[in-house]
């Protein structure tokens, strides 16, 4: 599809590289000891994304991959110290930001990867999880997927919550079923994020999430973060205008400190094809899922600033949806 390119002027690109810029969620391959794509992360540099959050595991993958990869990032990470660090804590993020360096932090989607154990929360956070989905899109032992016949929230569901909470890793409920949603949301006491969404009030699909929990989230201390996948912002849709669109839209409904940037973008489409074409129970076809998705590019940060800026939002609001949001989350749950 054609795109009109967002100027971005000299304004724009000092507000880039003065801010924090958090992008809460981009997707690697899952092959453990592949190291080929992680050259890659440069994109966020290129982009002035200065934390990037990565998943190591989602509900198709088995607990010991999740380990697997986990070990695998944080091997390449550590042997790539000028220009990467782990977002393992607020004062490493600081540090990171002051020394143009990427801090990289990790997520799981979805509660498969604890096989069932609870204690695997600990561990994962022990090796720079920080937030986690409490499913991906099909039901499993915490509680009911977006893509689901949703069971609600189950009691080993609020046993992982607590858990969680009490380590300080939060609670996420994108790909999570809309009943489990609502009461993860009322029984969680932190705030709980959508770290990748969209409105669905600007585009129906299952993926996408009402109004309601929104607000739930919002009024939990939250942030929703928009997800630049062109089938859950419209006809396969990546503009930068359209994206905001969905920025602009939660930001009226529940103000702009409680949305942020969580891209979705996937670094190796040929792996994605891959997992939608073999998993049409958790990707069915008929709800839109299949390959040549489009997505929206960390490259397109600057011209998402330029154009917030254009609808009249402030420099400092401007600022809490780069990135301030997210770190505002993270001083308050992580430990």
């Amino acid at each position: 599809m054609s795109v009109s390119k967002i100027p971005v002027s000299t304004e724009v690109a000092d507000l880039i590289s003065t801010s924090m810029v958090w992008d809460n969620h981009g997707c690697m391959p899952l092959r453990p000891d592949d190291y080929s794509f992680l050259p890659r992360l440069q994109q966020y540099r290129d982009a002035g994304v200065n934390v990037a959050f990565i998943n190591a595991g989602f509900d198709l993958m088995s607990w010991e991959n999740t380990v697997a990869m986990l070990a695998s990032f944080r091997h390449w990470i550590g042997a790539h110290p000028d220009d990467y660090c782990f977002a393992d804590s607020v004062v490493n993020i600081e540090k990171a930001i002051s020394e143009n360096k990427l801090a990289v932090g990790f997520d799981i989607e979805g509660g498969v990867s604890l096989n069932g154990q609870l204690s695997m929360v600990e561990l994962y956070y022990e090796l720079g999880v920080r937030w986690m989905l409490i499913a991906y899109n099909n039901n499993n032992l915490l509680g009911g997927g977006c893509q689901d016949d949703d069971p609600g929230l189950s009691d080993f569901g609020r046993r992982v919550i607590d858990e969680m909470e009490r380590l300080g890793m939060v609670v996420c409920c994108s790909h999570t079923g809309y009943r489990t949603t609502m009461e993860v949301m009322e029984y969680a006491n932190n705030p709980v994020i959508f770290s990748h969404s969209n409105p669905l009030a600007l585009w129906q699909h299952k993926r996408n999430i009402r109004d309601d929990a929104i607000k739930a989230c919002a009024h939990s201390g939250g942030v929703i973060g928009i997800n630049g996948l062109g089938s859950f912002l419209g006809k396969n849709d990546s503009s930068t205008q359209t994206f905001v669109r969905h920025i602009d839209y939660v930001a009226q409904l529940v103000g702009p400190r409680h949305v942020g940037l969580g891209l979705d973008y996937v670094f190796d489409m040929e792996e994605l094809d891959e997992f939608t074409l073999n998993n049409p129970k958790m990707f069915p076809p008929e709800e839109g899922y299949g390959t040549g998705t489009n997505f929206v590019q960390p490259a397109q940060v600057p011209e998402i600033a330029a154009e917030l800026l254009n609808l009249g939002y402030s420099v400092a609001d401007v600022q809490a949806i780069l990135g301030k949001n997210h770190m505002r989350i993270a001083k308050q749950v992580w430990k």
